[in-house]
């Protein structure tokens, strides 16, 4: 780090993304990307005119957007906030909501964001531990008097809250944000949509990333009251009022015309991944019952940084995380149906070779 860079920065510890090689063709499986492409209407509505235009600043409230998005969701367009992928919602939800008076409480075993930008803003923030079946204790989330911040199903176990325990923490801070991080909703688990009626308090957010296939997009919104997409435009329009290129919006809204492509891709996806599964458990995996579109598995016969590694060397990459209580899993994202075969076809050799 250069002399430059201020004291309380120095400590801090980056998120890690998913690595991206570039020294050989991987089947990429790391990373919970869409293995499908983004639907033609997508693709059509980033026409040359369209191109020409970007001498242009685009529109900074994001209004046609906004409202096919309230339309999809049922909800009034002053429900709807829309920001440069989901990551920059959370960012600005933690500089929003947590403070010197209000801290932060999150799973120990989630997205790895949430951390960091409890330690970029100063947060006094708690991790609570996941129970031995890596289940999430509402227990650990009632009467907090702090922003909960949950991913539901979570990452990168898989595994889904029941809206009646996330009723109960809401329930049981009135006072405080409740977001509910629902990246991978699409693909298995309840949304608590229908909770926002009740709940002033309840922040759902959202992805392109994942299910509508718009990874390299950059896209996210959040739905919840007006008093908290307020806020959520107040912190915006303070950073960056112009935080969604004018292509990204166009092919965010073209998805929402395009949801049957995009529903019967979540549910090939969904049927893929119970294909995985038995599969993996005829190779001897264990793994946990995932709602997402990843799995988290493990097999006795390889630790799960060696078998990270041969897959690499067999040019398949999947996810391996170092900390110490999960460090036996990998994380696999679910592929097509020919890219998890490749993935099962190497297993079995390395498998063969332990």
């Amino acid at each position: 780090m250069s002399k430059f860079l201020i004291d309380k920065y120095k400590s801090l510890e980056a998120y890690t993304p998913g690595e991206q090689p570039r020294d050989m063709k991987y089947v990429k499986l790391n990373t919970n990307e869409s293995p499908y492409p983004a639907s033609k209407k997508v693709v059509d509505s980033i026409s040359a005119e369209q191109i020409e235009k970007l001498n242009l600043y685009p529109d900074p409230e994001c209004r046609e957007l906004k409202l096919k998005l309230a339309e999809y969701y049922g909800v009034e367009y002053e429900n709807i906030f829309v920001s440069n992928g989901s990551d920059e919602i959370l960012s600005f939800a933690f500089m929003a909501f947590c403070g010197e008076q209000t801290g932060a409480v999150f799973p120990n075993i989630s997205y790895g964001f949430y951390k960091v930008y409890g330690d970029l803003y100063n947060v006094d923030y708690t991790q609570a531990a996941l129970k031995s079946d890596f289940t999430i204790d509402v227990n650990d989330y009632l009467n907090v008097n702090k922003t909960v911040v949950i991913a539901n199903p979570n990452a990168p176990t898989g595994l889904s809250i029941s809206l009646d325990d996330i009723e109960k923490i809401l329930v049981s801070n009135p006072d405080n944000v409740v977001l509910i991080d629902e990246a991978y909703i699409d693909f298995g688990g309840l949304t608590c949509l229908p909770l926002l009626k009740k709940y002033d308090n309840l922040l759902i957010v959202r992805t392109y990333s994942k299910s509508r296939s718009m990874a390299g997009a950059r896209l996210g919104f959040a739905i919840s009251s007006k008093a908290v997409i307020d806020d959520l435009n107040r912190i915006k329009y303070s950073t960056n009022p112009y935080n969604i290129n004018r292509l990204t919006l166009l092919a965010g809204a073209a998805a929402i015309d395009d949801s049957e492509y995009y529903n019967n891709c979540c549910k090939t996806v969904a049927e893929t991944r119970e294909y995985a599964k038995r599969r993996l458990s005829e190779l001897g995996f264990e793994y946990l019952d995932s709602d997402a579109n990843f799995i988290f598995a493990r097999n006795d016969k390889i630790s799960g940084e060696d078998y990270y590694l041969k897959l690499k060397e067999n040019g398949v990459l999947v996810r391996h995380f170092s900390d110490q209580k999960i460090t036996d899993y990998v994380r696999i994202t679910v592929g097509t149906r020919a890219q998890m075969d490749v993935l099962f076809e190497k297993t079995e050799k390395i498998l063969s070779e332990v």
